[in-house]
């Protein structure tokens, strides 16, 4: 069940505690190391997610999968999900906090999806043309490689996107070729 708002708040609870006790980093990668988990382990998730599983055998399972690799305040907190019934909101919880970690340090996530994968000179090279437009902020570069892009590459960059791809040029020159005029008009 998505709930944005309590997630928000839970992530920010936690975000404040971690700065209050001086443990950001070791929670940050404690929240990764949960996020990684969730999305590639489904059947995890949706145990999470599951009504008939009990709260403590919820929490035996999570703390069996990440043993003793948790920070102290990481374990305090998931203890806290798991007594509130909130186990369930984990995965949310965890990418809202990344993302406000992201914002507190300026950290733009930035994605471009080419047709072949990139060498470490054009990514270089793109990093520095996105650097020039966001000079304050650190980017954090993600790619992955399309086939069906045919040439070119979409970047993603917040709430934007620029395709720049062949396909879409493609797409855009058939939509402009294609004429309906032979459809009577009533």
């Amino acid at each position: 069940m998505q709930n944005p708002r309590l997630a928000s708040r839970y992530a920010k609870s936690l975000l404040d505690l971690a700065i209050e006790r001086n443990c950001l980093e070791e929670t940050l990668k404690d929240m990764q190391l949960l996020s990684s988990i969730c999305i590639q382990c489904n059947d995890f998730t949706l145990m999470l997610c599951s009504p008939v599983i009990s709260g403590t055998k919820k929490l035996a399972v999570i703390n069996a999968v990440v043993k003793d690799v948790l920070h102290d305040l990481s374990k305090a907190f998931i203890n806290l999900l798991a007594t509130k019934g909130r186990e369930q909101n984990m995965p949310e919880i965890t990418e809202a906090f990344i993302a406000q970690y992201n914002d507190l340090k300026n950290i733009r996530t930035v994605s471009v999806t080419t047709a072949v994968a990139m060498d470490e000179t054009t990514k270089n090279n793109l990093l520095g043309k996105i650097a020039g437009y966001m000079p304050s902020a650190t980017i954090d570069l993600k790619t992955s490689v399309d086939q069906d892009l045919i040439g070119g590459f979409v970047l993603e960059i917040g709430d934007r996107l620029f395709d720049a791809s062949v396909k879409k040029k493609l797409n855009d020159i058939k939509s402009n070729i294609v004429d309906y005029s032979y459809v009577s008009k009533m």
